[in-house]
């Protein structure tokens, strides 16, 4: 018989104290690899949020906050651009194509955003990837809305529904723009982006909704205008709050960058989104750094479980030892065989961990993707996670050695010995 084949029928004589070792190592391998897993998922969706845009352009603020309102979608701007200044500034001859945004309304605490139609030929995310549409198109009419993937989920809303947008941003605004309903024009695909949170309509919707308004207040009922009588009338934007700068040559990205901040009619800043989200990244990603310490910690934990388990039954073993030794194995043999325990734990707490891990993505991953809009690939382990899993195997037979030298000094006399 084989020491693997000893070792095994070792380890099934004992199965019940063998099995809770392997699930505890495999509690805390499926833990760390998840970390690992959603580290690595959370940071590529956040660094893919926008892609394919050289510039994004805001009122004069810091890198950070434009990104935030622009991108994100959180928080307000300092100030609009006036549409004098978006159609100078895009009128360059090194931009190639120019996505303006508005920022203001909601819908039950989504938010809304006014653009054009090329931010579905030209908005990228992820991979370079067009924003899709799962039904229906884009907004063609001046009260079509093109609904985020998340938007549709969470509130159930379908094509052609009307829905009423909101003053403001509160969740539960008491200044609904009741009087100009929205038609459900198309639902976009999931991006994994705060796209899939918000819902686009045109500029000149945005114009609409508020051509009756008065320094922000809304209108009384006599001087209302109604939505058949605003189609009639110009709707040509005054202002936006920021706008996303395709140019022909990456090469003119700082020159146009420096026009636009030495700007002399208006106070704006150009960021480079992709330097910017390094920016940030380096701000909100310390919270993985933690998380992966405590993961190992936990590790740490289950192999010392692993330890103490194999320690407390050597005692237990002492006349196995005894009557191998007494049959003819060695000393080595001995040592051998604790090792190849300690190695058996360890491959098979790895191999549960990483189906624990696998049966775990695969439940979340629909939760995640609609309530986080974190898309988690299911794909096989990358090469720092079968480092892990290596590591992992390699410390847990490395720690076989004091319970193996242990064995090795018992000897045959004391292994017979009994104790009163």
């Amino acid at each position: 018989m084989s020491i693997l084949q000893l070792a095994l029928k070792s380890l099934n004589n004992r199965k019940t104290t063998a099995l809770l070792t392997i699930l505890s190592i495999a509690v805390s391998v499926a833990l760390l690899l998840g970390v690992e897993r959603l580290r690595v998922e959370a940071r590529n969706s956040f660094t893919s949020t926008v892609s394919g845009t050289d510039l994004v352009v805001g009122a004069r603020s810091s890198s950070l906050s434009l990104l935030l309102y622009s991108v994100f979608h959180m928080g307000n701007a300092t100030n609009n651009i006036t549409w004098e200044t978006y159609q100078d500034l895009t009128s360059d001859s090194a931009v190639a194509w120019s996505i303006p945004i508005a920022l203001g309304d909601s819908h039950r605490g989504y938010r809304v955003v006014g653009t054009s139609q090329e931010m579905f030929p030209y908005f990228r995310y992820g991979n370079d990837q067009p924003l899709a549409f799962r039904s229906g198109m884009p907004f063609d009419d001046l009260f079509d809305a093109v609904l985020g993937s998340e938007v549709a989920a969470s509130l159930g809303y379908q094509l052609d529904q009307d829905i009423v947008l909101s003053h403001g941003l509160e969740s539960t605004s008491l200044q609904e723009h009741d009087d100009k309903p929205f038609r459900v024009a198309g639902i976009l695909k999931p991006t994994g982006t705060p796209m899939d949170r918000t819902i686009l309509i045109s500029l000149e919707g945005i114009e609409a909704l508020h051509v009756d308004w008065i320094n922000g207040a809304a209108p009384n009922a006599m001087l209302a205008v109604s939505a058949d009588k605003v189609r009639s009338m110009s709707l040509q934007p005054t202002t936006i709050t920021a706008f996303y700068v395709g140019l022909k040559s990456r090469i003119s990205a700082f020159r146009f960058q420096r026009k636009v901040n030495e700007y002399p009619q208006e106070a704006m800043t150009a960021i480079l989104p992709g330097v910017a989200l390094g920016e940030l990244w380096q701000l909100v990603g310390s919270a993985e750094k933690a998380l992966l310490a405590i993961s190992v910690m936990v590790v740490i934990a289950g192999l010392i479980g692993m330890l103490t388990t194999i320690l407390t039954s050597l005692d237990e073993r002492r006349r196995e030892m005894a009557i191998l030794r007494s049959v003819g194995a060695r000393p080595g043999h001995i040592f051998a065989l604790m090792m190849i325990e300690s190695m058996i734990y360890g491959v098979a707490g790895v191999i549960l961990g990483v189906l624990f891990l696998y049966g775990l993505l695969f439940a979340i991953q629909p939760i995640l993707q609609i309530k986080l809009g974190l898309q988690i690939a299911i794909a096989l382990p990358g090469t720092f996670e079968l480092l892990f899993m290596v590591a992992i195997i390699g410390c847990a037979t490395l720690l076989g050695t004091v319970p193996a030298w242990q064995a090795y000094r018992n000897s045959l006399a004391d292994g017979l010995t009994i104790r009163l």
